[in-house]
């Protein structure tokens, strides 16, 4: 890395030199995002794994500028028009902008009205003009330049042309793209309004129908809604600067006085700016906030799934799942405590009284003799009804009843990993089998889907999809180290997340474990063909093997600090079993004795922690949860009612809270807490269990309104911090100043649910 990236990024970032340039060499060298954070504190100081993908990024980002530098100062040095102070502003220019800014008038161009004015002779007008001498008589010069012959019939046309050549050349100015860039970034308005007689087919898009807030100010989900609208033809939008600011800025880098020549200037300036460089630059401001918004976007979507990945698992348990259904009936299968099926039927509780009483038989039997743990029963179609006709079999106390969410399940049954799995199955015996595993191991499970079919975005389909896909990949891959793996169950999909594993190699394990067996210890891992001793190095910290020939194969201790851990229990006159089950032992270690240039006191605090729990999994305790009997269906709501509920799409302006009636609520952001909220995951998460209040119903459209506030008012509309739709800080502004006024009471509802996905 170069070091004037390195500056860069120290300085972007806010981090020490030796920081970054470590993490840049770890990096080089393969590491992944995950082992640096966990097995490498003591060379990043203690970077975590954001702060270290953040620095994978901008090197990346750099990269790809250095790669485009490379390139304009190849093509200008062939053709002979790279200057020794052109080369100094390239090899500084620090953004892909700038860069191109300094490009662009040397760009090959097509054909331009300021190339057929240079070609019918006008460029020395131009140069004499731009010049703007105070003596200069534009109408004098000019007519020397009339001629028939190269199409210019007069003193007008000779000015135009030359006026054309001005204006190229302040568009391809860096000085005045610069500085109109910064005004539309800063002052930019952004404006919508409804395409002409589609009101009625724009419905949804109500609240945008004559928007107009600072760019600056508005909020990802705004923008990305009005940009779906604008995407189904139903919107327009611009965004623009005060109106006489960018003449007046042109004005000033460019005219020099009020004579004749400097009044041709100024036409040729405020002519640019209409015709090519107000356009560009509301053309880059659109694509800035667009990838603001997307960034935000996929934040959101992130933090979401990294909730849902890390949820509370049941455990190795046998369970039986259901799959509910009206017409089709009741799938059901049985899975034994790691997750292999058992068996498969199909009841109908929901039809007449026979088949009600053979579904109850069914379900008692396959409980009593596949010994059941655990029912999860699918949150779709008939899933109360469903759950309703369990809990009064009068099954064992003992066996845990639990809706399950079931996002994405039908998307798995489809998949070729399923008919990979269980090529001999229907789709829906796969479905159900998906449901029950994740209520053992969500993570386990949800791994084999695609995040993006999950449920948990907002504007997922609108944003950058290479963008939303690198960081939910992160995101997944983060989770599964942060857990950690059972090397003799895990799934090839499951495997393949982990550090230096990839499809290959998770495959080439997974065979090796069916040929040879279960692995005994990590180090049999060095046998698996294509893993290699890096592959090992990055994988192995996080792979577990319960009863393994080592005792620290169970935990996160990573192989090549095992000495460490034998040190600590000769010194202490014992073995390293004993000291990971005694307590007294383990609180006599002195770890500065242990510290080395290669280990500090860091990852030495991560080792006694490890052997004090080996192998424990981070995730929260599952704890069992239940809703109301008293609404079934959204018919049995009523303002006032206090529901428990489970979050389940966190997003800019709320959350989406399933309350057991077929049709998740949303609790608007001002709805949120008895606290000013500014960021509803500072106060929810995917996942979170709530005791939430209904404040309106609107049942023709299936419309449930929450509130999570102690004391909420029944029947109020949920109101934004600013009145605005979204709730966001939302303004109307007129056009000739920016001034607030109260917003127009919309559809905020039908507005939000919208932009859930």
């Amino acid at each position: 890395m170069l070091e004037k990236h390195l500056i860069q990024i120290v300085q972007e970032l806010q981090l020490q030199p030796r920081q970054v340039a470590a993490t840049a060499v770890l990096l080089e060298e393969g590491a992944t995002v995950p082992f640096i954070a966990r097995y490498r504190k003591e060379r990043t100081g203690g970077l975590d794994e954001v702060q270290i993908a953040s620095v994978r990024d901008r090197i990346q980002e750099l990269e790809e500028l250095d790669k485009r530098r490379e390139s304009i100062l190849g093509s200008l040095t062939e053709r002979k028009l790279l200057t020794e102070e052109l080369k100094v502003r390239i090899e500084a220019a620090t953004t892909l902008a700038t860069l191109e800014d300094l490009y662009l008038p040397f760009r090959p161009k097509k054909r331009t009205r300021a190339t057929i004015a240079k070609e019918r002779g006008l460029e020395p007008l131009a140069e004499i003009l731009f010049a703007q001498a105070l003596d200069t008589d534009p109408d004098k010069e000019a007519a020397a330049f009339v001629s028939a012959e190269k199409e210019v019939p007069d003193v007008a046309a000779a000015l135009a042309g030359a006026r054309d050549i001005i204006a190229e050349i302040i568009n391809d100015s860096a000085e005045a793209r610069a500085a109109l860039r910064s005004l539309y970034l800063n002052k930019g308005v952004l404006k919508s309004k409804v395409v002409f007689e589609k009101e009625a087919e724009a419905a949804k898009f109500k609240d945008y129908f004559d928007w107009s807030e600072p760019v600056a100010d508005c909020p990802s989900h705004r923008f990305l809604a009005i940009r779906r609208g604008e995407a189904e033809g139903l919107l327009f939008s611009r965004i623009t600067p005060p109106e006489e600011e960018p003449l007046a800025t042109l004005d000033h880098l460019f005219v020099k006085g009020s004579y004749p020549a400097a009044a041709q200037v100024r036409l040729a300036a405020h002519d640019c700016f209409k015709r090519l460089l107000g356009f560009a630059m509301e053309g880059e401001a659109r694509l800035f906030y667009k990838k603001k918004a997307d960034e935000e976007a996929i934040r959101v979507f992130a933090d979401n799934l990294r909730e849902l990945l890390l949820a509370s698992p049941l455990g190795q348990k046998s369970v039986l799942a259901l799959d509910p259904g009206f017409r089709t009936g009741c799938k059901l299968v049985a899975l034994d405590a790691q997750g292999k099926l058992l068996m498969h039927e199909v009841v109908y509780p929901e039809k007449s009284a026979r088949e009600r009483a053979e579904a109850a038989e069914v379900i008692k039997s396959v409980v009593s003799r596949c010994k059941i743990e655990a029912i999860a029963i699918g949150n779709g179609t008939a899933s109360r009804e469903t759950e309703t006709f369990v809990r009064a079999l009068g099954l064992p106390p003992s066996v845990m009843i639990v809706v399950v969410n079931e996002s994405g399940a039908s998307i798995y049954s489809a998949s070729d990993v399923a008919r990979e799995e269980f090529p001999d199955l229907d789709l829906t015996v796969r479905g159900s089998i998906s449901i029950g595993r994740r209520l053992m191991d969500p993570l386990a499970e949800l791994v084999k889907i695609d995040p993006k079919s999950i449920g948990v975005g907002q504007y997922q389909h609108d944003v950058d999809q290479a963008a939303l896909k690198r960081s939910l990949d992160d995101t997944v891959i983060s989770c599964v180290n942060h857990v950690g793996v059972e090397l003799n169950t895990a799934s090839t999909n499951l495997l393949a997340y982990v550090s230096g594993l990839n499809s290959r190699t998770a495959l080439n394990i997974v065979q090796h474990r069916n040929q040879n067996g279960p692995f005994k210890s990590r180090e049999e891992l060095l046998k698996v063909s294509g893993l290699g001793p890096k592959a090992f190095e990055q994988a192995a910290g996080f792979l577990r093997i319960r009863n393994g020939l080592h005792p620290l194969d169970a935990s996160a201790v990573h192989p090549e600090r095992y000495p460490i851990v034998d040190r600590m229990a000769q010194d202490l006159g014992c073995s390293v079993p004993e000291l990971l089950q005694n307590p007294a032992r383990r609180a006599a270690i002195k770890l500065e004795k242990y510290v080395t240039p290669e280990v500090g006191l860091p990852t030495l605090q991560d080792i006694v922690n490890e052997i004090a729990k080996p192998g424990r999994d981070p995730r929260k305790q599952f704890e069992a949860f239940a809703f109301s009997d008293e609404a079934v269906k959204i018919e049995d709501l009523k303002p006032g009612m206090k529901l428990p509920g489970i979050v389940t799409n966190v997003a800019a302006f709320g959350a989406f809270i399933d309350v057991g009636v077929h049709q998740d609520g949303l609790a608007h952001i001002s709805q949120l807490s008895d606290q000013f909220v500014k960021n509803p995951s500072d106060v929810v998460k995917v996942g979170q269990k709530v005791m939430a209040t209904v404040l309106e119903l609107d049942l023709a459209r299936k419309r449930i309104s929450l509130s999570l506030k102690t004391n909420p008012e029944i029947g109020a509309a949920p109101r934004g911090r600013e009145n605005g739709p979204g709730g966001s800080g939302g303004k109307n502004f007129s056009n000739a100043r920016p001034q607030q006024k109260s917003a127009p009471q919309v559809d905020w509802f039908t507005a939000a649910m919208n932009r859930k996905n």
